[in-house]
């Protein structure tokens, strides 16, 4: 089979028909299909572990299609519940957390600082009203009483024996008295007066210790009776306010137990409500409106179904939830009322969406994940603090019941790092959604896709515009260029975003109202001059001879390859010329790039199916008795990939058999063992480099051309500009199957047939290769025999 080239009409942009749809979703794509269908099933399993990495090459819409999908799909479900943290009154420093209805948390804090209000107005009137405090003035004045006729019986027996009772700073002082029952100082006493001090004033000093005893007694009486009082005016005052809140809440299994203990709680410490909110020396967990507030961790009120979260940072503290610290005046104070919740409480009932890549470099964040979706629990804690002092009354918050799924978006070698790198990867994901880099062109999936540039045309940049029918279809045709195969379309449709965002600016700069197909092809033209910078500077070295590329004449041994260049933002083919000496010996092929450790591993490779190659075709009846050295000229860089193999093979058999090789043609394409022509990567960006090439050396005479590999036809989406040059005839692509197409098209001979003996006539380019071969081969042996 010879050469074959290809028509015009199948190398342009293919006429895919757009379709009438107006919407559409990303994930009826054939594209999405496999994904879809993964997280439906994890979606639809509620056991644990059943969570799901996305993986899908960028641009892809892995991140925000996946998150509409995701929203769609949970549409219909009812809202999780609420959760709030409460104090603990037996342990305050375990805030205890609480799961309420959706729209309850809300109620019940507000409900909460109503109470608040409500009792401390009540205890505040009934404590400071005149019936408590006359019940209790009366109580102390009967207590004062009995003490005072007790220590007046004590006093008048002491002055029965000639003494009496003093009341100083230091307590009663048992002393002597005169005639006129004035004290008599303790130097001026008679002896008299000091035997009865003597005698007498031990027993009344018991009579009024027995007093005091009493006293104090009756003090500690009155005191627990006055509380107890209190107590029972406080429950009298505010009781009917707590049991109406506790019936306002009845039914509640997390919280009735607790609205118990709050009752007992504000009855036992009424006080509290009674103190001003300045006073000085109160404890802050005292105050009423901290001590009884309700900490609305997550409030659902607003959802109207099952929330999907996404944490574009996942932190620790994004992730799990924080305590924020108050500055007093003297130190730094914290509550439960300080308790912050993360991105995993926010989401509990729903779905948590990560991108894997931010999980991976948060420190710390991977084990904390799996630790809580193994536990079916969302732990508060504070690994900052870690090995650092205790804070003197931190929270310590018992954790939450978790129950959500986590969708980790990715591209595909992130997957198979959490793979490769944590053999528990995959009991905690499951489920696989894998989005393909393109699909189909089928009627379907292009009445679909036209759909979405349909809405992507009206939503970007905040601008409405449509897009008429022509530019759906030009995309489209980009679509498939972005594949590289003309029956299907590129998944990549965040770039068709790009190009329209940049259409609507064209459009309003021009005063259009539509987004035609010459205001795309000019934004995607835009974008590919600000871009190809280093592009230009490859093709200006050629024009200039710097870089040394023929387009014109023959030559032998020296053939244009091609190469195609990823700078990230820009891909782009270039000439670049591969030659080949040859020589007596027995080394065979000589790769110069790898022997200078510029050549990486397919590239070697490629050079050595060549050697396997020639020893198939020429080595049946003679051993190879060559060397010959092959090289890219003028490459100081690494180089990789055997798309090169086919051109360095025409090469080497054009230096053996002494034959030239047309330059204004140029090749790209593998070559196996067999001399099959073998697809390779870029056809479209090496043929358009080498075109570029020839246009701007204003050589494009008809002659010049590309071949490639038959494989690669389906491959070739070309710019309108070298598809017009094939039209006109000014330039050529040409399909290859095998070597002997390529030995034909660039040499200018048949490749030749060997007959039974293996033998291939003389007037082919393998017989000359042969003659050659044999040749050295002869030369080496008369050496041999000569030493």
């Amino acid at each position: 089979m010879t050469a074959q080239k290809l028509a015009a009409e199948k190398l342009g942009l293919p006429g895919h028909a757009p379709g009438t749809r107006r919407e559409s979703v990303t994930f009826d794509l054939s594209s999405h299909r496999r994904a879809r269908e993964a997280l439906d099933l994890a979606l639809s399993v509620p056991d644990a572990g059943f969570n799901v990495f996305v993986l899908g090459e960028n641009r892809t819409g892995r991140m925000t299609s996946t998150v509409e999908y995701l929203k769609n799909a949970v549409a219909g479900r009812e809202p999780p519940d609420d959760w709030v943290y409460v104090n603990n009154f037996q342990r305050p420093w375990e805030p205890l957390p609480v799961r309420l209805p959706p729209g309850k948390g809300r109620q019940l804090r507000s409900a909460m600082e109503r109470l608040v209000e409500q009792i401390t107005e009540a205890l505040r009137t009934s404590f400071g009203g005149a019936d408590f405090q006359k019940r209790l003035q009366a109580e102390t004045d009967e207590s004062r009483k009995r003490i005072n006729e007790r220590m007046q019986e004590v006093r008048e027996a002491a002055r029965a024996v000639g003494l009496d009772i003093l009341q100083t700073q230091q307590g009663p002082m048992i002393v002597a008295v005169d005639e006129k029952g004035e004290p008599v100082a303790p130097d001026a006493l008679t002896d008299e007066q000091q035997a009865r001090l003597e005698e007498h004033a031990p027993g009344i000093a018991d009579r009024i210790r027995e007093v005091s005893r009493a006293a104090a007694e009756m003090q500690t009486r009155f005191q627990e009776h006055a509380a107890e009082l209190g107590k029972q005016t406080a429950d009298y005052a505010c009781g009917l306010l707590i049991d109406n809140l506790i019936g306002q809440f009845d039914g509640l299994p997390g919280l009735t137990r607790w609205l118990v203990a709050l009752r007992n709680d504000m009855i036992e410490n009424y006080r509290a409500f009674l103190a001003e909110a300045e006073e000085a020396g109160r404890p802050p967990e005292l105050d009423p409106a901290r001590r009884y507030a309700i900490n609305l961790f997550v409030d659902n009120q607003g959802l109207d179904q099952a929330p999907v979260v996404v944490e574009a940072n996942p932190t620790y503290e994004r992730l799990f939830g924080r305590i924020e610290y108050r500055q007093s005046p003297r130190m730094l104070e914290t509550d439960f009322t300080l308790i912050r919740p993360g991105a995993l409480h926010r989401a509990n009932g729903g779905i948590l969406v990560l991108r894997a890549d931010s999980v991976a470099v948060a420190p710390g964040v991977w084990p904390y994940l799996k630790a809580a979706l193994r536990d079916s629990e969302v732990r508060i804690e504070e690994p900052f603090r870690s090995g650092g002092p205790a804070v003197a009354g931190a929270p310590e918050p018992r954790p939450i019941a978790l129950d959500l799924k986590v969708v980790l978006v990715g591209a595909p070698s992130w997957y198979y790092t959490y793979f490769s790198a944590d053999p528990e990867f995959q009991s905690y994901f499951r489920i696989k959604a894998d989005i393909d880099s393109d699909m189909d062109a089928t009627p379907e999936n292009l009445e679909t896709y036209g759909g979405l540039i349909r809405q992507m045309a009206r939503r970007v940049g905040n601008r409405e515009k449509d897009c008429d029918d022509a530019a759906i279809a030009f995309l489209l045709g980009l679509t498939s260029r972005w594949a590289a195969d003309r029956g299907k379309l590129s998944s990549q449709f965040e770039r068709i975003e790009d190009a329209l965002a940049e259409a609507h600016q064209l459009a309003d700069e021009q005063g259009a109202s539509t987004i035609t197909r010459d205001i795309v092809r000019q934004a995607i033209e835009n974008r590919r001059r600000r871009n190809a910078r280093m592009e230009d500077r490859i093709q200006e070295g050629i024009a200039d001879r710097a870089l040394l590329i023929s387009t014109t004449g023959e030559k032998v041994g020296q053939i244009n390859a091609l190469t195609v260049r990823d700078v990230g933002d820009h891909m782009f083919g270039t000439p670049s010329r591969v030659t080949a000496n040859a020589s007596v010996g027995r080394r065979g092929v000589l790769n110069i790039e790898r022997d200078v450790g510029l050549g990486g591993p397919i590239q070697q490779k490629g050079a050595m199916v060549l050697q396997g190659w020639l020893t198939r075709r020429f080595a049946r009846r003679f051993p190879l008795s060559f060397s010959v050295s092959i090289t890219f000229e003028q490459s100081y860089g690494g180089v990789e990939g055997d798309s090169a193999s086919l051109a360095e093979l025409v090469a080497i058999l054009s230096d053996l058999a002494g034959l030239p090789v047309r330059q204004n043609l140029a090749i790209t394409g593998s070559v196996n063992q067999q001399g099959e022509a073998q697809a390779i990567g870029g056809a479209q960006f090496k043929i358009e480099g080498f075109f570029r090439t020839c246009r701007e050396a204003g050589t494009l005479d008809g002659s010049q051309g590309v071949a490639i590999p038959a494989a690669n036809a389906k491959n070739v989406v070309l710019a309108e500009d070298v598809v017009a040059a094939v039209a006109d005839g000014r330039f050529s692509i040409y399909s290859l199957d095998s070597v002997e197409d390529a030995v034909e098209l660039f040499l200018g001979l048949p490749a030749g047939e060997a007959d039974a003996d293996g033998t291939y006539p003389p007037d082919t380019v393998f017989g000359r290769v042969a003659a050659q071969l044999e040749e050295y081969d002869r030369i080496l042996k008369e050496r041999e025999g000569a030493v």
